[in-house]
């Protein structure tokens, strides 16, 4: 019997100091030691801020000096559509160029327009709008835009292929279809033109 009682006695203790361990690391998780505050002019880092602080470095942060300039490029490229398509809606002759300068000035407006929103968030500085060249007929006209958009649509899909930005390589891509779009209407204008 004294040895029953040992064997439980010996039993009782290892359930306390198991006990104890459990419970002793309990209270270790809920006090654990406090990291330093950050100063009262510096905001506490939390994983909002962190994530907030990601979110700039892909606003403005990540872009490549070739997505900046492919940005620069487009931002010049598409001013000067709108502007080419409005002397074309009111000074051409043939009415297929003149409702094609009238769709240069919307679609290119459109994408103007989301381009300046995209600019504006990546933190990158567009250039203003410049005057267009005269051209001296219809066909001069279609001449520069099928000459045009074959330079855009290469420029497009480059960085829609090879650009470093998300943002910038998808608005590339989605603007890119329709360059392709205007390009085929151009060429098939141009050789309706003598």
């Amino acid at each position: 019997m004294k040895d029953r009682f040992l064997i439980n006695w010996q039993a009782a203790v290892a359930l306390m100091a198991l006990a104890s361990l459990c419970l002793a690391g309990v209270a270790f998780a809920q006090n654990k030691p406090h990291k330093p505050t950050a100063s009262p002019t510096q905001a506490p880092t939390t994983k909002a801020n962190t994530n907030k602080k990601s979110q700039d470095n892909t606003k403005g942060g990540s872009l490549t000096t070739g997505d900046k300039s492919f940005m620069r490029e487009a931002a010049k490229g598409g001013t000067m559509e709108v502007a080419m398509g409005r002397q074309a809606e009111q000074n051409a002759s043939n009415p297929e160029v003149k409702k094609f300068g009238a769709r240069m000035v919307t679609d290119h407006s459109k994408a103007n327009s989301e381009l300046k929103s995209l600019a504006s968030k990546k933190r990158v500085e567009l250039p203003g709008a410049k005057e267009p060249g005269k051209w001296k007929s219809d066909k001069d006209y279609m001449d520069a835009m099928v000459k045009d958009h074959e330079t855009d649509l290469a420029d497009f899909e480059k960085e829609a292929k090879d650009g470093s930005d998300p943002d910038v390589k998808r608005f590339a891509d989605k603007t890119s279809a329709v360059i392709r779009r205007h390009l085929d209407l151009a060429k098939e204008i141009q050789g309706k033109l003598k």
